[in-house]
């Protein structure tokens, strides 16, 4: 029908409004990053130069074969920290966008749901930062210690930034169940009934997501998934908690 489909047209204007304004967040704080560029790059070059610096005190610092790409990778580690920076202003777009297939009670969580996710984001890149990068490389130089490593910067930073952004995507995952729950798709009982595919669907997002096949990185990668999926189906099940007590209520009433 004509209603129906501008009401479909009014939706994708709403979604194409929240898309620019993520956007343009991140525009904004990117140059607020690029002023401290060369801290950031510091920062986030620490797993790997303190790996150099164990296998060779004097390997520590990484390399480059033409003039732009230390400008090109100053560029790209501003605009990873902007990402994060910005998350909270991203995700508060994304509550704008689903907050009108809520109830009027729910509404009122925006805070909460922007504090819970951008939390979590920012959590996957520390954890990838602080856990998984560290042991990655220790393990890699061990591994090629007949070899002198000389560490391109981009190849590091491409590894790093996917890293660092995918475990933050991933630590996402109790938000997706939880709004899933909310709009009645998937149910405690539903979570635990094919927890055995959620594994197996854990350990492929692991292999394809790590850096190298040893057990222990598989297992830094998919031991923190299985733990936030379980942690999903405690948030699904305070969900179904919240409705049956509101729905015992009603019927008091």
């Amino acid at each position: 029908s004509i209603g129906g489909q501008m009401s479909f047209l009014e939706h994708l204007d709403e979604l194409r409004q929240r898309l620019v304004f993520a956007v343009l967040s991140i525009i904004v704080v990117f140059f607020a990053c690029f002023y401290f560029h060369e801290h950031i790059y510091d920062f986030l070059a620490v797993p790997v130069t303190n790996a150099l610096r164990s296998f060779n005190p004097e390997y520590d610092r990484l390399v480059y074969t033409n003039p732009m790409e230390p400008f090109n990778i100053y560029l790209k580690v501003s605009f990873v920290a902007a990402i994060f920076a910005s998350s909270p202003l991203i995700l508060w777009q994304l509550w704008l966008f689903i907050s009108p297939g809520l109830y009027r009670h729910e509404k009122r969580y925006v805070l909460p749901f922007v504090t819970l996710t951008s939390g979590l984001f920012m959590s996957g890149g520390y954890f990838a930062y602080k856990v998984v990068l560290p042991p990655v490389f220790q393990f890699l130089f061990e591994f090629g210690g007949d070899f002198q490593p000389f560490i391109h910067i981009n190849e590091y930073f491409s590894l790093a930034s996917t890293l660092l952004v995918g475990m933050g995507l991933v630590f996402e995952l109790p938000v997706i169940i939880l709004i899933l729950s909310i709009f009645g798709i998937v149910t405690p009982k539903f979570l635990l009934k094919n927890i055995r595919y959620a594994i197996l669907i854990i350990a492929i997002l692991a292999a394809a997501l790590a850096p190298t096949p040893d057990w222990v990185t598989l297992m830094l990668f998919s031991l923190p998934m299985l733990g936030l999926y379980f942690l999903s189906i405690g948030l699904c099940y305070l969900v179904q908690l919240r409705r049956k007590k509101k729905s015992s209520q009603e019927d008091l009433k």
